[in-house]
């Protein structure tokens, strides 16, 4: 089947990248899971490898790479390799885009010599106790008083909340009776800023490595240098990029399906019962066939997506149809191919187990399966 085309450049990025995963990063998975995240010094290592500085400018000491592409092809060897690397992908994918797009010459200066080399690692902190994905409903106060803004509130399930040096808090600095959404600003709180405390590194179904904190706000004093963008246009920012966003998910997902299939694949061909393996069986066959069909389905639908959105043509509506396609399916095959692996499936020694638990989120971070069903919905006309 058709696969989308890759230059000499990005074949040689995806090499030198599975090479990395494999020989530093693969041997201490466990280790890391178990320490809830990953060593700092990996975002440094992956720096010196050119994965943290690909869409850095180059004056800044990045690749200045302006394709998606390169991003798809670490998402897709993290997956394929079952390797681990934290909040990198976050930080890459939905993080940097808010500064390559709205930061100022001095902030680019401030904080992209560091994004290049990996020193510095971001979060986003949009979700509260009371908020999920009614953004217009952050609660969170950010009251300007001079060259400063007063930030007050809590913050929670932040990826890379733990480790990140800096943080991109989503705050209301001012509230429009008539339009929920406006009044929202983007304020860069940086580590060490009195009155910013972290507090659990919060215990995970899946997902394990990548470090998922609370994060609290106590009359911190957030320079007004350190707004991203304007005040009280957060929520368009954000919009803007969700389409990107659902791409980084939809594409960890589809990698997810294609890797279950040929380990599950690869195992039923050496397992057996009733002296014969497992691959002999009718129901085996017609499960991987009906499963490799639709997974090649969502190939084909997730490398047409990617051009459009290298393309700038994506819309919303249709990157929530990949995501909603891509994440049901992954839960789909994992859990069939963790079934096909019987009882050796619900241990976690065996990759497909630790896939199974790491796939649920997908149908819920990035907008859930519910929040991508009225947005298609809405683009239907209904």
């Amino acid at each position: 089947m058709r696969r989308r085309p890759e230059s000499a450049e990005e074949r040689a990025f995806r090499e030198s990248l599975r090479a990395f995963l494999t020989e530093k990063v693969l041997p201490h998975v466990q280790e890391w899971e178990h320490a809830r995240l990953v060593p700092k010094s990996l975002y440094a290592e992956l720096g010196a490898l050119g994965v943290t500085g690909l869409q850095v400018p180059e004056e800044f000491g990045g690749s200045g790479e302006t394709s998606f592409l390169y991003n798809v092809a670490l998402a897709e060897e993290v997956a394929r390799t079952g390797a681990v690397t934290g909040a990198l992908q976050l930080h890459l994918n939905v993080v940097l885009p808010y500064f390559l797009a709205y930061a100022t010459p001095s902030q680019r200066a401030r904080w992209f010599p560091g994004f290049a080399t990996g020193e510095l690692v971001t979060a986003i902190a949009m979700t509260e106790p009371g908020t999920g994905s009614d953004l217009a409903g952050i609660s969170a106060t950010a009251v300007r008083d001079g060259d400063d803004y007063v930030l007050n509130g809590t913050k929670t399930f932040i990826t890379g909340g733990i480790q990140a040096d800096l943080v991109v808090v989503v705050a209301r600095t001012s509230r429009d009776p008539g339009d929920r959404r406006a009044g929202l600003t983007l304020l860069v709180v940086e580590q060490g800023m009195p009155g910013f405390t972290r507090g659990r590194n919060l215990e995970k179904i899946g997902l394990k490595s990548q470090d998922t904190g609370e994060l609290f706000f106590d009359d911190v004093r957030v320079p007004v240098a350190n707004r991203l963008g304007e005040e009280g246009r957060a929520f368009e920012y954000l919009t803007a990029n969700l389409p990107q966003e659902r791409m980084s998910i939809a594409v960890s997902a589809q990698a997810t399906c294609e890797r279950a299939i040929e380990l599950t694949r690869d195992y039923v061909r050496e397992r057996q019962a009733f002296g014969t393996p497992i691959a002999s069986f009718q129901n085996t066959k017609f499960v991987l066939a009906g499963l490799s069909a639709r997974v090649e389905a969502g190939r084909q639908l997730v490398d047409a997506a990617l051009e459009e959105l290298d393309a700038g043509t994506l819309t919303g509506a249709d990157a929530a149809r990949v995501k909603l396609y891509t994440t049901e399916l992954q839960a789909e095959v994992v859990d069939a191919c963790l079934q096909l692996h019987g009882g050796y499936g619900y241990m976690l020694e065996y990759p497909i187990a630790r896939m199974y638990a790491d796939a649920r989120v997908s149908r819920i971070y990035g907008g859930s399966s519910e929040i991508m069903k009225s947005i298609i919905a809405k683009d239907l006309g209904l």
